[in-house]
């Protein structure tokens, strides 16, 4: 004996098979940074190619004039060596990011930069690093190609008080100031 379907149940039977549908219609796509098809959950690993970097080490008319003006709780700080600029890749993005928690611009102390584990940190990009010293609150990168790179800058407040500075900028074939 086959069973009468009520125009209720039929109706809920439409309307589970129009959601079925358009679900089975759906295209899965992969995501950005390198994730196939499944849930995303986390960043992609960063992996280290040498040839993402290669942008970098060519000449050209770009700089970069830097100025360290940080303050916190009423204290100036000052800079206590080098500055780093680390080319933009895939690799070093995931890892600033992991490190100073934005790719943008950051303010951490350097207790917890050192105290954060990065992806694959045997990977040797230091080659890559342009360094040069900040005196009288002052650095000056020159020479540079045009691309995205991280001024990595420790500062002190002249006591234990150590905090890394870190900005992205831009160079477009001319110079750029940028206060950290």
């Amino acid at each position: 004996m086959a069973a009468q379907m009520t125009p209720r149940t039929t109706l809920s039977l439409l309307a589970v098979m129009a959601v079925g549908g358009s679900l089975a219609a759906c295209e899965t796509v992969p995501m950005e940074g390198g994730f196939g098809p499944g849930p995303r959950t986390g960043p992609a690993p960063a992996v280290f190619r040498a040839d993402d970097f290669a942008w970098s080490t060519r000449s050209g008319r770009a700089s970069i004039e830097g100025r360290i003006d940080y303050r916190r709780g009423g204290r100036g700080f000052d800079c206590t060596g080098s500055v780093g600029l680390t080319p933009d890749t895939p690799y070093t993005r995931a890892r600033i990011r992991t490190l100073y928690g934005s790719t943008d611009r950051a303010a951490v102390p350097e207790a917890i930069v050192r105290a954060r584990t990065v992806a694959d940190p045997n990977a040797d990009y230091r080659s890559y690093v342009r360094s040069t010293t900040c005196r009288d609150g002052r650095f000056t990168f020159s020479g540079l190609p045009d691309g995205g790179w991280f001024i990595i800058a420790p500062v002190s407040d002249g006591g234990d008080d150590r905090v890394v500075l870190m900005r992205h900028v831009d160079t477009r074939s001319g110079r750029v100031s940028v206060t950290l």
